[in-house]
């Protein structure tokens, strides 16, 4: 039914919570903010880490950006690895493969991140290509991210095209860019939010997943 893949990463072919949280963590307290549970945190995996450092802190467009440079002290060299695949993800991505889908990662996630944690789990011979932001904060966006995806592997049938993730922000992003959506209950969005967002299907395990691209 559907021809070309896309995937979000964080909670949806992974759980970055210790890396993603350790990273907020060490960036708070050069702002002088303790916090006592990270569990308070995982509101920070999925959006874009700008968006949530004013949402959730109040901080101003400037100090939400300079965060997020804190916040890479931590993840470029320690927090992208904190991290681990969810169960059989490395099974569906060979299976996807063999029936001759193509699969595409769409993360908002900077690009040479995503990448560097698709080598070190060993996934990243499963992708046609991985697209994710620029370190400066440009095609951050889910949106931009599957515009930037699809137009570089020439791909302009958006009929075959299914985009996969855990958030609103992939489903919203899949809605602007006129593609199908899958949201996945294994990661950091509830199905009430993925259901008010409006995503096309909504799975709760990775079997159905692939029961549902077939």
């Amino acid at each position: 039914m559907y021809r070309h893949i896309l995937f979000d990463l964080d909670g949806t072919l992974t759980d970055p919570f210790e890396g993603i949280t350790n990273s907020v963590v060490h960036a708070l307290k050069r702002y002088n903010i303790e916090v006592t549970d990270k569990r308070e945190l995982r509101s920070f995996i999925g959006p874009p880490l700008v968006e949530s450092f004013m949402k959730y802190f109040n901080f101003t467009e400037a100090d939400a950006k300079n965060a997020v440079e804190v916040y890479r002290e931590h993840f470029s060299t320690k927090g992208l690895f904190e991290n681990e695949l969810y169960e059989g993800i490395p099974n569906m991505l060979s299976e996807l493969k063999s029936r001759g889908k193509t699969v595409i990662m769409a993360t908002s996630k900077p690009e040479v991140y995503a990448r560097r944690i698709a080598e070190h789990f060993d996934i990243a011979k499963y992708f046609d290509y991985m697209a994710g932001s620029e370190l400066n904060g440009q095609r951050i966006a889910k949106t931009e991210v599957i515009e930037y995806a699809l137009s570089s592997l020439g791909i302009s049938d958006r009929r075959n095209c299914l985009m996969v993730g855990d958030r609103l922000h992939d489903i919203n992003g899949a809605k602007k860019s006129d593609i199908h959506s899958v949201g996945v209950l294994w990661g950091y969005g509830s199905r009430e939010e993925l259901e008010e967002a409006g995503a096309d299907y909504i799975c709760s395990s990775v079997e159905n997943l692939i029961d549902i691209i077939k």
